[in-house]
């Protein structure tokens, strides 16, 4: 495949689960990818959907796998959904259900933690989720609360293989109250404005790499950038088929783009 149109993109949009690395382990060509970009001058930003991290955490685990990236090209859904619901409610209240990433994030962003009355029930990704905390959120969508997802990844994967991510744990809260949540992560083009925003680059000079279609390719199509599915996740050719839309590239991992 010819990727000299995409080598000469200004701007790189990156997801980092399934693209960078899975769980602990990076993923091959990471490393020479990382090194094309800055070599080139690349702008670029990582973009996930994972609400568990803060970009220094992100920034520290990539140093531990021997990448050193500064803290300034991390985003995370967290930030966007605190971002979202400081402007929607300044100083609102919410009832949380994630990870330091997500919590920090709120606070840091003028909100508050809530479990009486809360304005918001807000989901991320966690590894503490019980029933108890399904019935607590239950009971606070019912008094009134907004439901907030930070991202509509059903599944994630690791280096065990694919594990839950945000919209699985929202199920039984939506089922159970029967309301729909609003989801921040992508694809919605909130994230996606933020990218661009933060690297300053018009859509035409851009492109998103990641390895889901239902998040970050349709995310690229629907903001009109170049797609870049990478199999190296949870998408392989066969399960690409089943979406009626198509990246404009198809790779093993970003390492090709290197090449």
């Amino acid at each position: 495949m010819d990727l000299t149109e995409l080598k000469q993109k200004q701007a790189f949009i990156c997801d980092m689960d399934g693209v960078i690395y899975h769980g602990n382990n990076l993923l091959p060509g990471v490393h020479e990818f990382i090194s094309w970009l800055e070599e080139n001058h690349k702008q670029f930003i990582f973009l996930t959907n994972s609400s568990e991290r803060a970009p220094r955490e992100l920034q520290q685990k990539l140093g531990r796998m021997g990448l050193e990236v500064d803290e300034s090209h991390f985003y995370t859904s967290a930030l966007a959904t605190a971002a979202f619901l400081a402007q929607q409610c300044p100083g609102g209240t919410v009832y949380a259900i994630g990870e330091a990433g997500l919590i920090n994030a709120l606070y840091e962003a003028g909100l508050s933690m809530n479990d009486v009355n809360p304005d918001y029930v807000v989901v991320g990704e966690t590894r503490s989720y019980g029933y108890e905390k399904i019935e607590k959120a239950v009971q606070l969508v019912f008094g009134g609360a907004k439901l907030i997802g930070t991202n509509t990844d059903l599944t994630g994967p690791s280096e065990n293989g694919i594990i839950p991510a945000c919209r699985a744990l929202m199920a039984p809260i939506e089922l159970a109250t029967g309301r729909t949540a609003y989801y921040i992560g992508k694809p919605n083009p909130l994230m996606m404005r933020i990218a661009r925003d933060r690297l300053g680059v018009s859509r035409s000079q851009t492109a998103i790499i990641g390895d889901r279609m239902d998040t970050d390719i349709v995310a690229g199509i629907e903001s009109n950038m170049e797609t870049v599915l990478v199999l190296s996740g949870v998408t392989s050719r066969q399960s690409m088929e089943r979406f009626p839309y198509r990246p404009r590239y198809i790779l093993n991992g970003v390492g090709d783009i290197a090449k």
